[in-house]
């Protein structure tokens, strides 16, 4: 379900309707708990994700610091509505970035690529175990690995194209496709962070 739905642009020029609980993302149709792994963080230190985010609105995304469109658009996005957001929305909410391409994403080149969205957001790393098994959990098709066709030897990285939001009790609720609009981010970031008070 979330392969597909994570494929699926919004477009146009009017918005979504709500779901159900009033988000203009996908609510999931089954809620996921927050995966529950220790990763590595930028810096190179120790990052258990279910407690490190514990109370916060956490977004959480897979992809990589060579991908030409997908990933900066994301984060472009999310880093411009957070900063034009109250403090109280921008201190509820953290965005997790974790790497699907170990190999090239060291420590400096991850901590560099995030922080120049937003220094408050976080890049992670992991073994290609722990990174599997965390695309696994949160139910997202492995990334994979293509070689580009121009001999160079180089290659890119199929990803999902979805941001996760976790509300504040760890519980993924909602999914933002690729195509996620900055008014769109506007309006559900608040109601992310309020979700149940």
């Amino acid at each position: 379900m979330l392969a597909v739905l994570a494929t699926v642009a919004c477009s146009g020029g009017e918005r979504a309707p709500l779901s159900r609980s009033g988000f203009i993302g996908a609510e999931l149709p089954t809620p996921l708990p927050k995966p529950d792994f220790t990763f590595t963080d930028s810096k190179g230190k120790p990052y258990p994700l279910v407690e490190r985010t514990a109370g916060q609105v956490t977004l959480l995304f897979f992809g990589y610091t060579h991908c030409p469109d997908v990933c900066p658009v994301h984060l472009a996005n999310i880093a411009a509505v957070l900063d034009k957001m109250p403090d109280e929305v921008q201190r509820s909410v953290t965005v997790v970035f974790v790497t699907t391409d170990p190999a090239r994403d060291s420590l400096p080149v991850l901590d560099a690529w995030v922080k120049r969205f937003n220094p408050a957001f976080v890049g992670l790393t992991g073994s290609d175990s722990i990174l599997a098994a965390a695309q696994a959990t949160v139910k997202m098709a492995p990334a994979e690995r293509d070689t580009l066709p121009d001999g160079s030897g180089g290659y890119a990285v199929g990803h999902s194209a979805a941001v996760i939001a976790y509300t504040r009790d760890g519980v993924g609720r909602v999914m933002y496709p690729f195509g996620t609009r900055q008014r769109d981010w506007a309006h559900d970031l608040p109601a992310l962070v309020n979700y149940g008070q």
